[in-house]
């Protein structure tokens, strides 16, 4: 009899890939914990890992065969790498090794682990654990990005004390907390359950030379505010974002780019979508010819640049004939005029709604990078005036308007 028998992993099955960390123990607590919640697992543990755990603790407690081999004939016949990553409703790498990570990035095939997520055809999810300087390196982190951008779920590090005698981010998150994590998964919750909303955010970047671009002021907290408020209503949520100092937020797959144009592309490889919220910044230009090299200034000066439109993302999806996502929202920047230009933009995009952000500034502080917003959410029919309002009270208020309107 399981722990719980309503537990959302009740029936679930997982594949954990058990990576060479010394956290590889908490596998063994958690396989136990899942265990007792209805779930089945299987294991991959890498040579790695079976310095740190045995396949025979391993399979003692998952009640399975636990997997190490990616040339092993007998398992090929049973089970072959390509059944074993796909007869799972999850995959979970954990501990997720700078090794790993780089290997996903790579799309390297050398062992049974890393052929079985190319192999796969389900959601990924990684729990990252290494020393906190490895885990802060640029390599690393370049690599995470891409993950992400990827798809690919993750569980943060925790910082704390490390098996080095370090103190610092990079520990394997708690077995609660991986629990936690796996239940959310399979709990489809809220009243936006079962709608795809693709949301952008922050600024982008429009490259002028290896050190120069191109930029809005934007620091991406009210597009982050509203995906975290509609990933909170059940939605599954594409977060297309732009350069910012934001974590990236948990339960949602975050592409990161940088110019307009690998944001307008982000946009259209993650549609169907019923819903489009464009808040991201977009740069209104870029440079006609990116120079390869630093420009030089000449006589103290630098030279003209002459810049090019870039494409128009909100535009883009809300005229688009193929895969249209039913409500699409826009973003007004306005410091004047705030209402009328946004209505001009309503009509002028072929949006449905656009919202006013008036991004003057509130009691002296900017708007833009600031914690408070003042909005207008205007329609074809309609315009209401919302107060000034902390970033998260305003996402969670737009959220409402969208379960409303989807009712």
């Amino acid at each position: 009899m399981t722990l719980d028998s309503h537990s959302p992993l009740d029936g679930k099955r997982l594949l954990l890939i058990i990576g060479g960390g010394i956290a590889a123990y908490k596998c063994l607590d958690l396989i136990r914990r899942v265990k007792e919640r209805g779930m089945t697992v299987r294991v991959i543990l890498t040579k790695g890992g079976e310095q740190f755990v045995t396949p025979l603790s391993v399979s003692s407690l998952s009640g399975e065969k636990t997997y190490t081999d990616l040339f092993s004939l007998t398992d090929e016949v049973e089970m072959g790498h390509i059944r074993l990553s796909r007869e799972a409703d999850l995959i979970l790498v954990a501990p997720a090794t700078a090794d790993m990570m780089a290997k996903m990035v790579s799309g390297i095939a050398d062992n049974l682990a890393t052929t079985a997520l190319l192999a796969t055809d389900k959601p990924v999810m990684i729990a990252p654990s290494m020393n906190s300087q490895m885990w802060h390196h640029a390599a690393t982190q370049r690599n995470f990005a891409q993950l992400q951008k990827d798809s690919i779920l993750v569980i943060p590090p925790s910082s704390g004390d490390l098996a080095c005698g370090e103190v610092g981010e990079g520990r394997l998150a708690e077995v609660e907390d991986m629990v936690a994590a796996l239940e959310s998964f399979f709990t489809p919750t809220g009243p936006l359950v079962g709608k795809h909303v693709i949301i952008t955010a922050g600024p982008t970047y429009e490259a002028i030379d290896p050190v120069r671009y191109i930029a809005n002021r934007s620091s991406g907290k009210q597009g982050y505010a509203i995906a975290r408020a509609l990933r909170d209503f059940g939605a599954r949520v594409s977060l297309v974002s732009g350069p910012t100092s934001l974590s990236a937020p948990r339960g949602m797959a975050v592409i990161n780019i940088e110019s307009a144009s690998e944001m307008l592309a982000a946009c259209q490889n993650a549609l169907p979508a019923d819903i489009a919220i464009c808040v991201a910044a977009v740069a209104d230009w870029r440079v006609a010819s990116e120079a390869t090299q630093k420009i030089k200034k000449q006589d103290g000066e630098l030279p003209p640049l002459q810049l090019k439109e870039n494409p128009d993302i909100l535009e883009s999806l809300a005229r688009t004939t193929d895969n249209r996502p039913s409500l699409v929202i826009g973003f007004a920047a306005e410091t004047e005029n705030v209402s009328a230009n946004a209505k001009a933009k309503l009509a002028r995009k072929g949006c449905d709604w656009i919202v006013a952000n008036d991004v003057s500034t509130i009691d002296g502080q900017s708007v833009m990078g600031g914690d408070h917003n003042r909005v207008s959410l205007i329609t074809a029919t309609d315009t209401e005036n919302w107060d000034n309002a902390h970033k998260h009270e305003v996402a969670e208020r737009l959220a409402r308007k969208i379960e409303n309107h989807f009712k």
